[in-house]
């Protein structure tokens, strides 16, 4: 309610601006909320308004102090502040006693998340001129696809074209709020810069998060996205779409379908039955929600028709218009194919942040979130639709270039991260050199390689305003990734290439932990996730302590192993956090111990998997 709220405070006219919610749940106590939220609106926007206040979501304005209040120090502003502090923790409670409260009227009728009707309900208080208030929750049945998020998007375009029906959408995420009511304003210096504007599909701002720690361990920042690869492809055609704080051109999702000319019987093939919303894909459409101060009756029903599960079937929705459906990754594929298209878009980085976010405060959601993008990835780039071959013909060989690198990642380092974490480790304890003695003329080359690897990645992130412990942060996480939650997502990616199953959307949790942010915020990681992610990580870490220490029995023999031993000390340097959740810790953040012993014997295992090879390979 927050983020709707701040939303609805968008300096912008309140006659051209309107808020959706999608809740896919169909929980009844989000519709409750939005109700609540509509009533608080009209007492917290006039305020904004008044005050010219920047903090603009009540949770943030009101729990830490604001740069809002140095300007004004009266008396007058100091009591109205009260005032409407108080009306919030009313309407804070009274969403907190609904949550325990069954009793209250239920009118959506819905039953399950995945079980419900369609539900479209506009709000609207006539006693002060505020954006239009919607809330959607489209119908689900377990035997119809609902494609994840770029369905719940594809539904909100849908409803909104018939009851607003406003050129630029703005998508935000649950848990991001806006934190600069001028965004919009921002946006739309580009959309009405007549050079480019015909060609802008999408303006992107960078995701930034409110609750990062100063040790920042799970990358909450994504610095790497954000600071450096994003502005790079900005020199291009733009950045990639990034599900979340951007401003879309409606008319570039529905592509080149809308022009003049167009049979009826064509359009309804590609966008559904509703002659309603058939006519709000013309450059002259009018909706007519409100009519003399109330909402009219006939665009609901057809809101509610746009919202059934079943109005897809035998469209090209999620296809050739709209969001699109290939991947779960839908943002990427949808930004990618807009490129393809000729279209352009845009990197928007002003020094405040336009939309603040909760990061993930804990491994768990860290390998899971990462599960998912690298299937999404991996699934486009492994397709026919790969950046290598779909895209050189129809966008630049650099812009295709990055592409191909976002797209397929995962899968690469997947591959080669697990091969650096046990060969090399596997060959000494086996007694296989696979590297050129140190008084080989080839080890310089490879020291060289292996160095500048680590400075190039060092300096982007001294660059962009990162530290030390940042890069080390940073090269931690990318070998936890690389062989956890890349591998199960390239699997599951392949697999479902392969018919075997359907893709997984694997959802990131929203709500704040305070156990596990105290953990976040002392720097310390969160080793309660599943066995299944945190096994390949654990065994990693035992093999390398083995290789290591086989290694420094060995040191006399410093010119054939030390390339492997150094490899290993490198890894169990970056991972000490791994080693201390195995033997020093002992909060409930630890790594429990049935995973340390399964880890051992699979470490064990392959040691006596290699010995047994060598054996073999020798005689």
């Amino acid at each position: 309610m927050n983020t709707v709220l701040s939303a609805m405070a968008l300096d912008y006219p309140a006659q051209k601006l309107h808020v959706y919610l999608s809740d896919d749940g169909g929980a009844a106590i989000t519709l409750l909320g939005m109700r609540e939220a509509c009533k608080f609106a009209r007492y917290w926007l006039p305020f904004c308004k008044r005050f010219g206040i920047k903090t603009r979501c009540p949770k943030a304005y009101f729990s830490s102090a604001s740069d809002d209040d140095s300007s004004y120090r009266s008396d007058e502003f100091m009591a109205e502040k009260q005032i409407i502090q108080d009306k919030y923790e009313v309407f804070k409670e009274s969403l907190l006693r609904s949550k325990e409260d069954l009793g209250f009227e239920d009118t959506n009728n819905i039953t399950t998340t995945r079980d419900h009707p369609a539900l479209v309900e506009v709000m609207q208080d006539n006693s002060y001129e505020m954006p239009l208030l919607v809330y959607v929750s489209r119908e689900k049945r377990p035997s119809h696809p609902h494609n994840f998020k770029a369905g719940a998007l594809n539904a909100l375009l849908r409803v909104s074209g018939v009851i607003s029906n406003s050129p630029y959408v703005l998508v935000l995420d649950c848990d991001m709020y806006c934190n600069d009511p001028t965004s919009a304003r921002q946006a739309m210096c580009f959309y009405l810069d007549s050079n480019i504007s015909p060609s802008i599909a999408f303006v992107q701002f960078p995701q930034r998060f409110r609750n990062i720690s100063k040790t920042d361990i799970y990358d909450g920042q994504m610095r790497s996205t954000f600071k450096i690869l994003w502005h790079g492809m900005d020199g291009l055609k733009g950045p990639i779409l990034s599900g979340s704080g951007f401003y879309m051109n409606r008319d570039c999702l529905y592509g080149n379908f809308i022009q003049e000319g167009n049979e009826l019987t064509e359009l309804k093939n590609l966008f559904g039955l509703s002659n309603e919303f058939i006519k709000s894909l013309g450059r002259n459409y009018k909706a007519n929600v409100i009519s003399d101060g109330s909402c009219s009756s006939t665009p609901l029903k057809e809101a509610k028709l746009l919202a059934s599960c079943f109005y897809e079937s035998h469209t090209k929705w999620g296809e050739e218009a709209s969001f699109l459906y290939q991947s779960v990754a839908e943002d990427f594929f949808t930004g990618y194919m807009l490129h393809c298209k000729g279209w352009i878009s845009v990197y928007l980085n002003p020094l405040r942040p336009q939309f603040l976010g909760t990061c993930v405060t804990s491994l768990n959601d860290l390998l899971i979130q990462g599960t998912r993008w690298s299937s999404g990835l991996v699934d486009i780039g492994i397709s026919s639709f790969c950046p290598l071959i779909y895209a050189t013909l129809r966008m630049s060989f650099l812009e295709s270039l990055c592409y191909a690198e976002v797209s397929l990642f995962p899968l690469f380092y997947s591959l080669s991260l697990w091969c650096f974490a046990i060969i090399p480790q596997l060959g000494l304890l086996s007694g296989i050199s696979l590297y050129p003695e140190v008084s080989n003329s080839f080890f310089p080359i490879f020291a060289t390689i292996f160095l500048s690897a680590l400075s190039k990645h060092l300096y982007e992130v001294l660059i962009s305003g990162g530290s030390i412990q940042t890069w080390r942060n940073e090269q931690r996480l990318w070998m936890m990734k690389s062989i956890s939650s890349h591998v199960y997502g390239s699997l599951d990616a392949i697999m479902k290439r392969l018919g075997v199953r359907e893709a997984s959307f694997l959802l990131t949790n929203k709500v704040e932990d305070d156990e596990k942010s105290k953990l976040y915020q002392m720097g310390k990681l969160d080793f309660q996730t599943s066995t299944r992610l945190l096994v390949p990580v654990v065994t990693v870490a035992i093999l390398n302590v083995v290789s290591f220490l086989v290694g420094v029995v060995r040191i006399k023999e410093w010119n054939k192993i030390l390339v492997p031993v150094f490899l290993s000390f490198y890894i169990l340097v970056i991972n000490y956090a791994i080693i201390e959740g195995i033997i020093i810790r002992k909060d409930k953040g630890r790594i429990p111990a049935s995973v340390t012993l399964l880890s051992t014997l699979i470490s064990f295992s392959l040691i006596l998997l290699s010995l047994i090879g060598s054996i073999i390979f020798r005689y």
